[in-house]
């Protein structure tokens, strides 16, 4: 259950003059994401698949914020030659990056493929947001004090790499998959946290809450009706995203980097979450999957 009696936590932070990149935020908790940080003053660049959707949450955000600073580009994180396009232009128009925030993901989808050959959660939840965050990281540290923002899962603490298997073509479960990817984003943190020691550079990975959004659309007969009887538990987007805020704006969170959090607070995440090895391993397997050389 969430933590119902907790004080809620809200901040006055401005973000004047920084710049946040968040992906897939054209619905659901990331475009309420993207609202609250344009209403603080960042300028805000949201990356989506799908333009025309992006398009109309583009206007929402800038209508709500009163901020106009605010664009879109186009991302598809389900092919590596799209995201090395938009890093390419990014790093090119863009002199700054204070915030990433890799939101956008996919959810217990039926089995399918990336272009790059990838099985689709794994492949748009981890192995996308790996090579975006690589890409662009030169940016992000000439940046500093910079952050990098996850969103993982509680669903993680369910989840195992198949290291031997990591794309499911032996045998697909799509709950498995999605929990594989989830525990890859908070490995992917934790692994990031110790190579940004000392650049400014600090890294976060989060529970945004069981939230009402769209994901919910793969959900089998059964699993929608458990959903719907937890539903005065859920969280509505709004209230989805705050996690996700804390970990951007949050000034306390500054000297903290590699952790994981829940319901606005530190948390800690499954014993997985914490295996260093795992995280080595899975790391290393990233970069050959795509042929990149990240040390």
């Amino acid at each position: 259950m969430p933590s119902v009696f907790r004080r809620a936590w809200s901040s006055a932070e401005k973000l004047d003059g920084k710049t946040v990149l968040i992906t897939g935020a054209n619905t659901g908790i990331g475009k309420e994401t993207a609202k609250d940080l344009a209403k603080r003053g960042a300028k805000i660049i949201i990356a989506c698949r799908d333009m025309e959707k992006a398009q109309e949450a583009l206007k929402e955000i800038i209508e709500t914020s009163g901020n106009d600073n605010v664009k879109c580009m186009k991302l598809d994180l389900s092919d590596s030659k799209s995201i090395r396009e938009f890093a390419e232009a990014f790093n090119r128009d863009e002199p700054k990056l204070d915030i990433l925030i890799n939101n956008a993901g996919v959810m217990v989808c039926p089995y399918g493929k990336t272009a790059d050959g990838f099985e689709m959660q794994i492949g748009v939840n981890h192995f996308g947001h790996f090579l975006l965050t690589y890409l662009l990281l030169d940016l992000i540290k000439r940046s500093a004090p910079a952050r990098i923002i996850t969103v993982s899962s509680m669903a993680h603490s369910w989840g195992s790499i198949n290291l031997e298997d990591i794309n499911s073509d032996k045998s697909y479960d799509k709950s498995k998959a999605y929990s594989q990817s989830k525990l890859a984003n908070v490995l992917f943190s934790r692994s990031l946290a110790k190579r940004l020691e000392g650049t400014g550079v600090t890294t976060y990975s989060l529970h945004p809450g069981v939230v009402q959004t769209d994901l919910w659309r793969h959900l089998s007969g059964p699993q929608q009706f458990i959903m719907k009887i937890a539903k005065p538990f859920t969280k509505n987007s709004v209230q989805g995203a705050q996690t996700t805020i804390y970990c951007a704006v949050e000034p306390s969170l500054a000297n903290e980097t590699g952790q994981y959090y829940s319901d606005c607070a530190r948390t800690s995440s499954s014993s997985a979450g914490k295996d260093d090895n795992l995280a080595q391993k899975l790391w290393e397997l990233s970069c050959r999957m795509l042929n990149i050389t990240w040390a």
